[in-house]
């Protein structure tokens, strides 16, 4: 288990990117859903905390986290894997994030 992180700048380096696909983008419409990929000893009540953090005025509902494997890719001739991370999807009350929706 990791520890928890109570510095804020931990807090800031828990979330890495937002994953903005086709599905994440209609949850994002549709159920006020974002997804990010995360650190991967990242707990859920730390990723609560980190959105909370990063995008003040919002209220973070519920947190789901997935963890990605690495998976076989090809480049020619070589072959090779991709990195392995964990990503969380992330339930928001109100309105949502004028950030992250190109609003």
């Amino acid at each position: 288990m990791s520890k928890t992180r109570t510095n804020t700048q931990k807090l800031y380096d828990i979330i890495k990117k937002p994953l903005v696909t086709d599905k994440s983008h209609q949850a994002m419409e549709k159920y006020n859903q974002y997804t990010f990929e995360v650190a991967k000893d990242a707990t859920k009540i730390e990723i609560k905390k980190a959105v909370e953090l990063i995008f003040p005025g919002k209220k973070v509902k519920a947190v789901k986290t997935v963890y990605m494997r690495s998976h076989e890719k090809r480049m020619g001739l070589k072959y090779g894997r991709t990195d392995s991370s964990k990503k969380a999807i992330v339930t928001v009350e109100g309105e949502p994030i004028e950030e992250l929706t190109g609003v």
